[in-house]
């Protein structure tokens, strides 16, 4: 009796850490870390669906990036580049901005001045070529007194 309430209590505290585990490792944030001292937050999303073609649905991806500070910042660009498995199609700006290169391999929107607390990104169609690995990364430029960003933002994707 004792040897059975044992084995059951090892196999439950083991069954909880792998759960525990595999939780914790299918977690993804919604915004890309930035370095220390940069004003922008980058946003990108924490999931999708795709149709049978590979095409992702409800008109495509949508990567931004939002002012933290209150301060505006000139001749912002944010570029999203292909890295693996994906091939991007239209793109629309949100956030005032305009798109000023796109490609099926990258899209780069812009604007003049990012005001404080505002938002700047794109909606763009999406073609997944491989859901088990696509990456893209990010490229973010701007100007102002107090940006302090680094060119290459990092990237996203499995």
């Amino acid at each position: 009796m004792r040897t059975t309430t044992a084995v059951l209590a090892t196999a439950a505290a083991i069954t909880g850490a792998q759960l525990t585990m595999a939780g914790a490792a299918s977690a993804a944030p919604s915004k890309a870390p930035t370095a220390a001292g940069c004003p922008v937050d980058i946003s990108y999303p924490t999931r999708f669906y795709t149709d049978h073609n590979g095409w992702v649905t409800n008109g495509g991806l949508y990567f931004g990036i939002k002012n933290r500070s209150s301060k505006s910042f000139k001749k912002v660009s944010f570029t999203v580049t292909n890295k693996k498995n994906i091939r991007f199609g239209k793109a629309t700006p949100h956030g005032g901005g305009k798109i000023t290169h796109r490609t099926s391999q990258k899209a780069t929107v812009y604007k003049t001045t990012l005001k404080g607390k505002k938002s700047l990104g794109f909606k763009v169609r999406t073609h997944v070529l491989n859901r088990r690995s696509y990456k893209v990364s990010f490229t973010l430029h701007g100007q102002g007194r107090t940006w302090n960003c680094a060119v290459k933002q990092g990237g996203w994707g499995v």
